[in-house]
């Protein structure tokens, strides 16, 4: 029987036989063909309703994207593949991650961070031959060493405003030419007048006091909370770095072309890294021209259920902060307490550890050099290993404050009890063993303060940074000074590390007591 005498049978009156349904291709046609036929009989309506609907499911399946992406034909096809895919995309891969455009960031913010390390250590290990042709004292090299910290302290404040209202990109960019500069000219001071050298150490000062907050600004913009503290530790990882290479490379380049000789490599490989960082990079992931769309996606996503950094940008940070309020919250107190103590042992060991090992162990300054750059190597690689445990303990649940403190608490007991170590060494090699540790679990403590800045106020995020921080040059101005003072008022170094060790105690108490993993409102008045 034919399907037209078959439909005829059915009741209707069809002048010509219907059509057989059309390819899936092309059902759009068949809809409209099939929706001008006419029958009574309800089984036949639901027949065509039935392949219609088959028809169409079929089609729209064939049509799903293999990335998702959020549409309303996604709430139409409710299944368990659609949340394997949210859920693969909520988790960003290894591979993607070192692949990522986010990742060209931060390693150029940890060169950056390199070369500012490395610009103010160089005068570390200048100062012994310095100091033997012009006759200083330990005390007044100490001063000379102070210098860079004078600037330092004037500038974090105004950095910090600068970046919470122009971005870490343009800041970061001037604060690397100008320090490069005055890197480039320290031997043309030098040899001019003692008046022009301290003139440049502090203009360097000045200078690098906005690299910290223009890199917390930058790691904000472009990554999620759950990759902060690897982002920070990638970042200081280079800091330490520079320490290391400078330490290393300073005696060699010295015996080779002179004194000077790093000042002018050091200060050269500056400009050239400015004109890569603004060729090759942008302020805010959605201006990067070279971004996947996937990458700027997750950023984004991941970015909204932490906290909103992207909402605040349009609201400027005033021209004169809320200073009474930002220092009326406890929280606040324990990020300067802990800078404080941060800057106080880095500068002490930043200083004197070369001398250190060459008027205690009585070891050569190439040797000495070698000890005290050892354990900022380790501190680097640990800092990228405290990151990424940091991140991993807040995914799995872990919440932010307790992960703070957690990771606050290693990074000054360990460093308080190994100096203690340190101090009671009988050898170079025993005495290199244990700054190693100090330095390598002190690292803990990037994960710990320095992360915790951008999470209690985004918005405040750089004026908290320069507040902490001129806490932390003042401590270190005193450290450094001080040690020098009391080297030759005591006698004893060892004395002075001990008393380094039981401030460290102090300040860990104080943080976990008063520090906070959670946004701050430091909007409300002061009552």
């Amino acid at each position: 029987m034919s399907i037209s005498s078959a439909f005829s049978l059915g009741g209707a009156a069809a002048t010509k036989p219907l059509p057989l349904p059309p390819p899936l291709n092309h059902h759009r046609i068949g809809l409209t063909k099939l929706n001008h036929l006419h029958s009574p009989k309800p089984n036949l309506i639901t027949i065509q309703s039935q392949f219609l609907k088959t028809s169409s499911s079929y089609f729209s399946l064939r049509k799903l994207p293999r990335v998702h992406v959020s549409s309303s034909n996604d709430a139409q096809f409710n299944s368990v593949p659609e949340e394997n895919q949210l859920q693969q995309q909520q988790q960003s891969s290894f591979t993607e991650f070192i692949t990522s455009e986010r990742i060209k960031v931060v390693a150029m913010l940890a060169l950056a961070l390199a070369l500012c390390n490395a610009d103010r250590v160089v005068m570390s290990v200048a100062i012994v031959p310095l100091s033997l042709a012009n006759g200083w004292r330990r005390s007044f090299a100490g001063i000379v060493q102070s210098s860079f910290l004078w600037g330092y302290l004037l500038s974090p404040i105004a950095g910090g405003v600068l970046v919470d209202n122009y971005g870490g990109k343009v800041v970061m960019a001037w604060g690397v030419t100008l320090w490069s500069l005055a890197t480039f000219l320290t031997p043309w001071a030098a040899e001019t007048s003692l008046l022009a050298l301290l003139a440049v150490r502090t203009l360097l000062g000045m200078a690098e006091g906005v690299a910290l907050p223009s890199m917390n600004n930058m790691i904000v913009r472009w990554f999620p909370q759950t990759e902060r503290a690897r982002a920070v530790g990638i970042s200081m990882a280079g800091f330490l770095l520079g320490c290391a290479l400078a330490l290393t490379l300073s005696p060699i380049l010295m015996s080779q072309g002179g004194i000077f000789s790093p000042f002018v490599i050091f200060g050269l490989s500056g400009f050239l890294w400015v004109l890569v960082w603004l060729s090759a990079t942008s302020s805010t992931p959605d201006r990067s021209p070279q971004i996947s769309k996937y990458e700027l996606e997750y950023i984004l996503n991941k970015r909204q259920k932490s906290i909103p950094v992207e909402s605040a940008r349009p609201k400027k940070v005033k021209v004169v902060p809320p200073f009474r309020r930002l220092l009326s919250k406890l929280p606040t107190w324990s990020l300067i307490v802990a800078n404080a103590m941060h800057s106080w042992g880095f500068f002490i060991v930043l200083s004197w550890m070369p001398i250190y090992f060459n008027s205690v162990y009585h070891v050569d300054l190439r040797r000495a050099a070698w000890f005290s750059a050892v354990p900022w190597a380790v501190m680097a690689v640990m800092n990228f290993v405290a990151g990424l445990w940091s991140d991993m303990m807040i995914q799995s649940g872990t919440s932010v404050t307790l992960t703070r403190k957690i990771m606050q608490s290693i990074g000054f007991v360990g460093p308080g009890v190994c100096l203690i170590g340190l101090a009671t060494a009988k050898n170079p090699s025993l005495g290199s063993a244990w700054l190693t540790l100090a330095f390598g679990l002190k690292s803990f403590s990037h994960s710990g303060f320095l992360v915790n800045l951008q999470e209690i106020s985004p918005q405040y995020s750089g004026v908290l940074h320069g507040i902490s921080n001129t806490a932390g040059t003042l401590a270190a101005i005193i450290g450094t000074v001080g040690a020098g003072f009391f080297v030759e008022l005591v006698g004893s170094f060892p004395g002075f590390l001990l008393l380094t060790s039981l401030l460290y105690f102090l300040a860990a108490l104080f943080y976990c007591l008063y520090s906070t993993g959670e946004r701050v409102n430091f909007d409300d008045p002061v009552g």
